[in-house]
């Protein structure tokens, strides 16, 4: 290891010895960091552009009772994704329709990942209980992210 005097001061051998260092700690970082950094280039956000929980006054009526339906739209400029919540589950859509793979991220990391048919449907399956977001992939186009959902 260098000596504390500085770099001016070191010989030939300090100064290889710092370089390994350097070199050893770049080829530490864990190859999913790397991905996650070069992924972070190609996502783009969906915003939330509708939410029904605004609109109460616009719940289905069934029987008499009232069905709490809860929609939610996520909105990018290469793709829209719907969302329906369920007692259970949350029913989604991308459009335009297409197969891919919606993972569901929560703080804590990936939550899970889900196949999206060849009609853009995908169920998520129980809800999230903690605020998640849903991250689309498909090979051929950008990473798609929504915002933070909380339900």
């Amino acid at each position: 290891m260098p000596d504390s005097r500085g770099p001016d001061s070191w010989g030939d051998e300090e100064l290889m010895e710092a370089l390994k260092e350097a070199l050893d700690s770049a080829q530490s970082v864990p190859p999913e960091f790397i991905e996650a950094g070069r992924n972070a280039f190609a996502w783009h956000i969906a915003q939330l552009t509708y939410d029904s929980a605004g609109h109460r006054d616009l719940a289905a009526v069934a029987r008499s009772e009232m069905a709490s339906i809860r929609a939610l739209t996520f909105t990018s400029a290469q793709l829209t994704i719907d969302l329906e919540v369920g007692e259970d589950s949350l029913l989604g859509q991308v459009i335009p329709a297409r197969q891919g793979t919606i993972e569901v991220h929560t703080r804590a990391g990936v939550l899970t990942a889900i196949a999206v048919d060849d009609l853009g449907y995908f169920t998520v399956r129980p809800v999230p209980d903690v605020p998640f977001r849903l991250h689309w992939r498909t090979s051929d186009s950008p990473d798609i992210m929504t915002g933070w959902i909380t339900l």
